[in-house]
């Protein structure tokens, strides 16, 4: 199997690293922040301004994509003509408890727009994948709840397991067939007879990386497992999954502790889902390089912007007259123009502005995080710079 990834540096301290990653649309460089733009568009942000933010790669959503729209090629579909990571929908479709049925074959779930019955398989998520032509696609895995039994976590790791064998084999098909048009069937259920769509082969899809994901609760020996075997199977990089679901924090790190030494040095690891920005840090030292979270955009639709200091609730009183950006020396546009005072204005008026500027605000405020930690871990001081921020950064609870 061809390696994309390329390991620039590592850090002496820490289990940081500096890398690339090449991909059908381009190069990321890791530790990389991904946007999340869960139906093809990154919350109040257009693709001409992720990437005046310097954003190299963004994450779509398998799920929402399938139930709504449906098939198409992702970049075209929303003018994006970098790397686009798109996961399984396992996360999705799992949440939706009361709405889903697990079985070997797949899931059979009820999509939460018009309660249309649907089924994924891991053969069919690996076609609704190569059909939105995205550079990156996950396995389709079961996430587990926090917090879950044992003997729960084991059977889901397990079925992980062999789901992802199944992706790997159908990837590989998809693979192989790399010219003219697809017929991609999509059952309703298992039992039902299916509906056959075409779609149009991109060219990328030739260069379409497969990361496996590794599962295994709170649970440290389930991680080991679950790492070891999903290794086994030798796909494009890895993904740390069901963290960030509810957890303490000592325990998502301590999942993601238990897995790491059993990942490849030579292959990308992506944590899944989170998080904070010192949590990211965190991870970054714990040897992960890719990273998605909703934080910055959803918070900003509350007012919430992302400092070195920590969050600041933009609603406040106490910002009414303040003429300081939303934080100093922040090369932004939101930064670049506007105070605190006007901004918490907009919010409060419900002038849709506000919440765009403040988004633009936070994810440079991740995206500018992940290029000074690549920075840092390139000097050697990566774990001076760390900890200077873990200890400067307020939490809300502090």
């Amino acid at each position: 199997m061809q390696n994309d990834f390329e390991l620039l540096a590592s850090d002496q301290h820490s289990k940081a690293r500096r890398g690339r990653l090449k991909t059908a649309h381009g190069m990321i460089d890791t530790p990389a922040f991904m946007p999340v733009g869960t139906q093809g568009s990154v919350k109040g942000v257009s693709p001409r301004e992720l990437r005046e933010l310097n954003a190299q790669i963004i994450l779509g959503n398998t799920y929402h994509l399938f139930v709504r729209p449906g098939l198409d090629g992702l970049h075209n579909f929303m003018s994006w003509n970098g790397p686009i990571l798109t996961d399984s929908g396992g996360y999705q479709i799992f949440s939706l408890v009361k709405l889903r049925k697990i079985t070997g074959d797949g899931v059979e779930f009820q999509n939460h727009i018009d309660g249309a019955r649907a089924f994924i398989s891991p053969e069919i998520a690996m076609e609704i994948q190569a059909a939105l032509a995205s550079d990156i696609v996950m396995v389709l895995d079961e996430c587990v709840p926090y917090p879950c039994e044992y003997d729960y976590a084991a059977k889901s790791a397990e079925l992980t397991t062999r789901w992802a064998k199944r992706c790997k084999a159908a990837h590989s098909v998809i693979l192989s067939e790399v010219e003219g048009s697809r017929e991609i069937s999509l059952k309703v259920s298992p039992r039902d007879s299916s509906t056959t769509l075409r779609c149009a082969r991109n060219d990328g899809i030739a260069r379409q990386l497969l990361f496996g994901i590794v599962q295994g609760g709170t649970f440290q020996d389930l991680r080991r497992e679950s790492a070891q075997a999903i290794v086994q199977l030798n796909f494009d990089g890895y993904a740390i999954g069901g963290v960030s679901v509810g957890e303490p924090e000592e325990e998502m790190m301590r999942a993601v502790e238990s897995a790491e030494p059993f990942l490849p040095a030579d292959r990308p690891r992506y944590t899944m889902g989170l998080g904070t920005p010192p949590q990211l840090l965190e991870m970054v030292a714990r040897g992960m390089d890719m990273f998605d979270c909703v934080l910055p955009t959803r918070l900003a639709r509350n007012g919430s912007a992302f400092t070195a200091a920590g969050t600041l609730n933009l609603k406040n009183a106490e910002f009414a007259l303040d003429k300081r950006p939303i934080e100093a020396n922040c090369a932004c546009p939101a930064c670049w123009a506007f105070t605190r005072g006007y901004i918490r204005h907009l919010i409060k008026a419900e002038e849709i502005l506000g919440l765009r500027l403040v988004t633009l605000h936070n994810l440079h405020f991740y995206l500018n995080l992940m290029n000074r930690a690549r920075t840092e871990i390139e000097r050697g001081t990566f774990d001076k710079f760390r900890k200077g921020f873990v200890a400067e950064y307020k939490t809300r609870d502090q």
